[in-house]
């Protein structure tokens, strides 16, 4: 299912990401990538970065209420269902259009938050006198980090793929908020 911008007829592009979630994206791709090469070589900043990540988080989470139309969570579960069919239909060259996240984009967002989350979360424990040391929660931090990792790569690759796919610059849409539209 694709969606057409309200009243966009003739237009060229419109507005879908809004400048406080364009600054969270690119600031926790930052973030992210910090926290990934300073563990033990640079350990404040490591923990910096975390918290950041942690606030970045707390954020997104608000914002996925309170936020304008395409920042809100309110389509997640459908896209949610959508995403198998869609994934599915990628190996064939069908995208769909869509203003905001595609389905595969709507899964990726969610595996990502959920993971951030643990990795934050359990890197936050290891370094209380409760939890330093213990197994499991460096495993899983460990784990839940380098799964992250992957998911950023997948990440990058489906945006390179679906923008070719769909002759669209989505790396220039997550800077300017603007996405282009087919005239019909």
């Amino acid at each position: 299912m694709t969606e057409a911008a309200p009243g966009a007829r003739g237009a060229t592009s419109v507005q879908v990401w809004d400048l406080p979630l364009r600054l969270w994206h690119w600031a926790l791709a930052i973030l992210v990538l910090v926290a990934w090469v300073t563990p033990s070589t640079y350990d404040r900043v490591h923990r910096v970065a975390g918290y950041s990540v942690i606030a970045l988080l707390a954020f997104r989470l608000i914002w996925g209420f309170a936020g304008t139309r395409y920042a809100r969570f309110g389509r997640l579960g459908v896209r949610l269902r959508a995403a198998p069919r869609y994934i599915w239909n990628l190996r064939r060259g069908i995208t769909g259009r869509y203003i905001g996240l595609n389905p595969a984009g709507t899964v990726m967002l969610v595996a990502l938050l959920f993971l951030l989350a643990i990795s934050t979360i359990t890197g936050a424990m290891e370094v209380t006198v409760t939890f330093f040391g213990v197994w499991w929660v460096e495993d899983t931090h460990a784990y839940a980090s380098d799964a992250v990792m992957v998911l950023v790569g997948l990440h990058v690759l489906g945006v390179v793929v679906v923008g070719l796919l769909q002759r669209q610059n989505l790396v220039r849409a997550m800077f300017t908020g603007r996405k282009q539209l087919r005239n019909r």
